[in-house]
């Protein structure tokens, strides 16, 4: 694979032609078009399942894309059967308990190997995980690898305290991580795959189901391992900040977007205010730190409850819940975090009986910026007022929309151009009078 690429962004034709159809899948993603056939409803998590719990995965490299005409050399993982390179690596969901193996097929020009932090008793081959060593006593690999080019290993573990984990490489991690070999692992309790861990209050909508997968890049890094190099790690500086292996505005897009073929994953959250009736169940979001350094992230608008930490529910010695509400949820390098959230209607605003106490700006006072909005011109969940002609109106039914992004502000960028990088939108819809949730 020899395609034309740069060290550094431009603006690229990917990005003048491109531009429209993002806007057009976006608009379909965020006004409820169809959902890709594997796709969980609202562009959800996308689950690889295996009723034998088996897995075939092939350590490839190609290339991926981003926002700004970038084109990234990376290695990851592909599911063989599918045969398809992708980044980050497949999804896998497995059930607490069971017996799980994941056969790994190496093409990369070094060997490489998957290690699974949080499951015990992990075999490698028919014999226990451990590191390897060389003739001069030197570590090689925190477990048994695939040899370069056509090597074969096998991985074996009964999957344990449901949760989320992290899967990735074990064989020169800094520089094999770096370069996308990485994915998640979701392990479901035994017979309540709607529930983060065993405890019935970690319920949640399984139409609302959402990972995070963060993440940062140096194009320099990869640039050098493209070309056969080493990677310089004293100048090492990331450069792009990612959820799913996109960064915005491509996080917005839906999972398997077309212009995206080697980025499946997006990371667009879909609610419904909480109700009691209609809708009682909370989403969860599941929060994956791949990287080498904390990312602080939140949503504008609402906390989320901390439910499971590194595959433990949050709760004491006898079992009392100590979940809590938090609104910035600081994930650390090789950290999960799973969270519920629902929306609240908590001040319950009409603009009849209980009107917002200040008043909405003329509309030749306010600034439209673009062609787009999402503004429903009201400040009321459910009402939408009128918008100038020139102006077009994406919003769908007085729907609220809510950025989510990494608090560290530099983490929001693409290349150092702000509002891209780590960084999302939430929707939320009323609870009723929206036909697209």
């Amino acid at each position: 694979m020899t395609p034309t690429r740069i060290p550094r962004p431009r603006r690229s034709a990917r990005w003048a032609v491109g531009a429209t159809a993002l806007a057009a899948a976006v608009a379909t993603a965020l006004l409820g078009g169809p959902a890709p056939a594997q796709a969980a409803a609202d562009n959800g998590l996308l689950c690889d399942t295996s009723p034998t719990n088996t897995f075939t995965l092939k350590a490839d490299d190609d290339y991926i894309a981003t926002p700004d005409g970038n084109s990234i050399y990376m290695w990851s993982y592909a599911n063989e059967v599918r045969g398809h390179f992708q980044f980050p690596g497949p999804t896998l969901c497995v059930t607490s308990g069971q017996k799980v193996t994941v056969v790994l097929h190496n093409t990369l020009p070094e060997a490489t190997s998957i290690v699974f932090p949080g499951q015990k008793g992990v075999v490698a081959n028919g014999a226990p995980a451990q590191p390897q060593f060389d003739g001069g006593g030197s570590l090689t690999s925190l477990v048994q690898a695939a040899p370069a080019r056509t090597g074969t290993v096998t991985y074996t573990f009964t999957a344990g305290s449901p949760g989320t984990y992290l899967y990735k490489s074990g064989t020169d991690v800094s520089k094999q991580v770096q370069m996308g070999m990485y994915g998640a692992l979701v392990v479901r309790p035994d017979g309540h795959p709607d529930r983060v861990n065993s405890r019935a209050d970690s319920a949640f909508s399984p139409t609302h189901e959402y990972l995070f997968l963060l993440s940062e890049l140096d194009p320099e890094a990869h640039l050098a391992v493209e070309r056969g190099g080493p990677i310089d790690w004293t100048t090492f500086k990331a450069r792009y900040f990612l959820i799913n292996g996109r960064s915005m505005p491509d996080t917005l897009a839906p999972n398997n977007a077309s212009w995206l073929p080697n980025q499946p994953y997006g990371a667009f959250v879909h609610i419904r205010a909480y109700d009691a009736t209609t809708n009682p169940l909370p989403a969860t979001i599941r929060y994956l730190n791949a990287g080498t350094v904390d990312y602080p992230f939140h949503p504008h608008g609402s906390d989320e409850r901390v439910v499971n930490q590194d595959g433990q529910p949050v709760q004491g010695d006898g079992g009392q819940d100590l979940s809590y509400l938090k609104y910035d949820i600081d994930v650390q390098p090789g950290q999960s975090i799973d969270v519920l959230m629902d929306w609240r209607d908590v001040e319950h605003w009409n603009e009849l009986t209980n009107p917002v106490p200040t008043n909405l700006p003329a509309i030749t006072d306010q600034l439209l910026v673009g062609t787009d909005t999402w503004f429903s011109e009201s400040p009321y969940l459910g009402v939408k007022n009128p918008l100038p002609a020139n102006i077009t109106d994406n919003n769908v039914c007085g729907e609220y929309y809510h950025v989510a992004h990494s608090h560290a502000l530099q983490q929001a960028t693409n290349y150092g151009a702000a509002f891209g990088g780590m960084m999302t939108v939430f929707r939320i819809d009323p609870v009723a009078g929206c036909t697209t949730n």
